[in-house]
């Protein structure tokens, strides 16, 4: 249990680490505004003598003082650390490392690294079952105390900080902005969902022990086996089923044909397995 606290506490730093680093030296300096706290910091920053970094601190100061209000301060501290961390990580790069132009004179590759790297930093937070605070808490709020679809409202929200970029910069990095919202969703789901994807696999031998014993024994999971009956050949034989990490499913396949040449396999990807050994329900 200390072990896995750590390895969490550990993730959600580094994910910490990797979302400053995205707004800090990609997002501020070429004016994406794709939304949240970061955008609209990004966007008073230029029409204001506070600087980026500080307005996305009040920012987060200011959602974390409305949600403790109206939510309480049940399952809060991680979003406060996140939301203070990533914010004070932001702060001390405008401090320690000025930045006045954009790193590259290629937007779009600054883009691309943009949204990864919030997107890897955002996933990582969650996967801790943490929060990175900003309009998540408006959306909690809002979903408490009134009717309103919060995934639209966030979406309408979002979208007026991306198009405000379009007055407030120019027309092209209002495009950059809305190409940014618009890719941002998708890549924080598709990096969660890397993070839990496991091998499923289906295993027709007749070396049923051999391959039971290395499962157990050597990668420490268990398996499932029933009887069943060749229609083509009419043998018998085991059918095993067992799920992995990825990187195990490469020492199994491996395993299995150095026990059972003639094995049938079947491997699939499944994104989410709930369960001893892999995730709580």
């Amino acid at each position: 249990m200390k072990s896995t606290k750590i390895k969490n506490f550990t993730i959600m730093n580094i994910g910490c680490i990797l979302l400053s680093v995205g707004i800090y030296f990609f997002k501020i300096p070429n004016g994406f505004a794709t939304g949240g706290v970061t955008g609209i910091g990004t966007i008073l920053g230029r029409i204001s003598p506070v600087t980026p970094a500080v307005w996305i601190w009040i920012l987060n100061i200011a959602l974390l003082v409305l949600g403790f209000l109206f939510l309480g301060w049940q399952n809060s501290f991680k979003t406060l650390y996140c939301s203070m961390f990533y914010s004070a990580i932001t702060f001390l790069f405008e401090l320690l490392i000025p930045l006045s132009a954009p790193l590259t004179d290629q937007p779009l590759l600054e883009l691309m690294y943009a949204m990864l790297l919030t997107s890897i930093g955002s996933a990582m937070i969650f996967n801790s079952d943490a929060s990175s605070g900003g309009t998540d808490i408006a959306a909690l709020v809002l979903k408490k105390f009134t009717d309103i679809n919060v995934g639209k409202a966030l979406l309408a929200v979002d979208f007026v900080v991306a198009a405000s970029s379009f007055f407030v910069f120019n027309i092209q990095t209002g495009l950059f902005s809305l190409l940014g919202l618009c890719s941002k969703a998708f890549l924080v789901d598709t990096v969660i969902e890397s993070f839990h994807t496991c091998k499923y696999f289906v295993i027709i031998t007749t070396k049923r022990e051999e391959i039971s014993k290395y499962i157990i024994e050597t990668l420490h999971h268990s398996a499932t086996v029933g009887s069943v009956v060749g229609e083509f050949t009419k043998d018998n034989r085991a059918m095993i089923h067992t799920v992995c990490k990825r990187i195990e499913a490469i020492k199994l396949r491996k395993k299995i044909k150095e026990i059972d040449p003639g094995a049938f396999i079947i491997v699939t990807t499944s994104n989410e397995i709930i369960g001893r050994g892999f995730r709580g329900v």
